[in-house]
């Protein structure tokens, strides 16, 4: 077998730096192996690829070189920068994959001293968007950071007091749920979907804080419904799940933004859950407002899904059984 197996052209700087690209039982080749479908081994300091198929060989070589150069800087590498790296790997080069990481994007300290970076190229573009605009459409599948960067980085500015409040909003639609069936009223059905939203804010603040600023009003947790008739002003606003919002709810939506207020919107386009009669009001706003001065539109890629690898390759089926003509 070895007179088949290729020897990308790497250099390790020490063992150190050999142990942390490799990972604790060469579990980040284990990663590199499944992902592109061939054996990628370690032997010595020298990586082995049994393949010579140029392509492969050329992303191998671009992700050791990337994880090299990260992992001399002390920066941990963990299973999910392997995969997202070795995705950058296919368009990218060395140095804008390596700026990620070497260069992050700071947004916030979490309550226990954590603190928080952007984790893609996309999610800076995202974070930049949002502080050059009031009106910010974030696009893509779920998994990519849409809403959680959207909601710590409201807290980021909230701390620093560029706004006064936070306000996280969903539709009340979802998937196979008929909202009439659950007990309380409007806010309470809705509260059990809004949880991602909570989830983000105990994290960076602590469960204390968190329910103080909602007494407080600080931070308020509503559905859109809540919204009519309000001018929402000093505040840090993310619509999430957006694409299930109908024509009238956006509009309702857009025309609350008063001054020194920035708007978050986040949806992914592909997971509609309203009527087949019903038009999504994200997809319209989005195509009525494009170029439009202080509204950027920000789309993320499968490539930005950080959550387990097996969420890309499920996503990657989904999209070859729904899109057969683009196969």
């Amino acid at each position: 077998m070895l007179e088949k197996l290729y020897k990308l052209n790497t250099s390790f700087n020490d063992s150190r730096v050999f142990q942390i690209v490799t990972g604790n039982n060469d579990r980040n080749i284990t990663v590199l192996s499944s992902l592109l479908n061939v054996n990628v081994y370690s032997k010595g300091d020298d990586i082995f690829v049994d393949s010579n198929d140029e392509a492969v060989i050329k992303i191998l070589e671009v992700v050791f070189e990337a994880l090299i150069k990260i992992a001399s800087t002390n920066i941990i590498i963990k299973e999910r920068d392997v995969i997202y790296i070795a995705k950058l790997a296919e368009s990218k080069g060395v140095d804008q994959i390596t700026s990620v990481y070497t260069k992050r994007e700071f947004i916030v300290k979490t309550y226990n001293g954590k603190s928080l970076y952007a984790k893609t190229l996309n999610q800076k573009l995202y974070l930049d968007a949002i502080n050059k605009n009031d009106m910010v459409f974030s696009i893509g599948p779920a998994g990519t950071g849409k809403t959680y960067v959207a909601v710590i980085n409201a807290i980021a500015k909230l701390k620093t007091g560029e706004v006064k409040k936070i306000i996280l909003t969903r539709p009340a639609v979802e998937a196979g749920e008929n909202l009439g069936f659950l007990p309380g009223d409007l806010k309470e059905k809705v509260d059990p979907y809004l949880r991602p939203l909570y989830d983000a804010l105990y994290e960076v603040l602590g469960s204390t804080q968190v329910e103080e600023m909602l007494e407080k009003g600080i931070i308020e947790i509503a559905p859109l419904a809540y919204m009519r008739g309000r001018t929402l002003e000093n505040a840090y606003v993310i619509l999430d799940e957006a694409q299930n919002t109908t024509t009238n709810q956006m509009k309702l939506f857009l025309t609350r933004l008063g001054f020194n207020s920035k708007m978050v919107i986040t949806g992914d386009i592909t997971q509609i859950d309203l009527p087949r009669n019903k038009q999504s009001g994200m997809i319209q706003a989005v195509k009525l407002l494009e170029n439009l001065k202080g509204i950027s539109i920000v789309t993320f890629d499968r490539v930005d899904v950080i959550r387990h690898p097996l969420v890309q390759k499920v996503l990657s089926r989904y999209e070859k059984h729904e899109n057969p003509f683009n196969q």
